[in-house]
């Protein structure tokens, strides 16, 4: 049984749009950055939605200011792991799941060194959106489609982050980092309940360099780190800051 429809047809905001064409894009935008949470009238982005309506900003500009919002910040920063956050992010901006685990430790290092913001850009401003989506379209689904540099296994983990247009995001456990972690292929399993071992009980093996000023002295230049899930963004943010680069995060045994 299909629980997601693979001919979807873009919401575009097209030229002389009259008011009703601009509160449809508004409103799929609403639905597909905040993942289908209920948005209350107190926490519409009105003057986004008047630059919107201006022309003063385009359809992409409109996804940025909802995903760099305290909104979307409070739904699914504030109180998610960074793993779920970059999941979510992939979702809601790109239309599809991370690929590798090379992808999610690239976005852990790029948010814990530049920050929210520039994390949130660096999907809305990459080239995978621009082609994808353009000025003028809302970001939609698209992971289950044949995509120019993106493997096949985007399919099931897409599959597994959608879980049907009913579902919302409010869930803040990582769904994918298991798989992901272990290079492994994500199945297609109707979600049930059970005992076995949470994503979260994992342990983690983080390799970084360390400082320049280290490796100068003839000091060793990479090390291991062995965590828990809780653990890994202390980690990497303390590897950061004492002048360390990440250079890979894997699922131990």
């Amino acid at each position: 049984m299909a629980l997601w429809v693979t001919n979807v047809v873009p919401v575009e905001l097209r030229p002389n749009a009259t008011e009703d064409d601009l509160q449809t894009v508004i409103r799929a935008v609403y639905k597909q950055v905040l993942g289908n949470q209920h948005v209350m009238e107190t926490q519409r982005l009105i003057s986004a939605e008047s630059l919107l309506r201006d022309g003063d900003i385009t359809v992409r500009g409109f996804v940025r200011a909802v995903a760099q919002s305290e909104l979307y910040r409070s739904l699914f920063f504030e109180t998610s792991s960074a793993y779920r956050f970059i999941e979510l992010n992939f979702k809601h901006l790109l239309g599809r799941a991370p690929q590798e685990q090379a992808e999610i430790a690239t976005h852990v290092v790029l948010y814990s060194e530049h920050g929210y913001v520039a994390e949130i850009n660096s999907y809305i401003d990459s080239d995978e959106y621009l082609a994808n989506f353009g000025e003028d379209r809302v970001p939609y689904v698209c992971g289950n489609q044949t995509q120019v540099g993106v493997k096949n296994v985007g399919f099931n983990r897409t599959f597994a982050l959608v879980r049907g247009n009913s579902a919302s995001d409010s869930n803040n456990q990582a769904r994918l980092i298991s798989d992901i972690g272990s290079n492994l292929p994500t199945k297609i399993t109707t979600p049930q309940s059970g005992t076995g071992r949470s994503s979260t009980n994992k342990r983690f093996r983080i390799t970084a360099s360390t400082s320049k000023a280290s490796a100068s002295l003839g000091r060793v230049s990479k090390q291991e780190y062995v965590v828990s899930y809780s653990q890994m963004t202390q980690r990497i943010q303390s590897i950061l800051k004492t002048g360390g680069k990440i250079l890979s995060v894997t699922e131990t045994n």
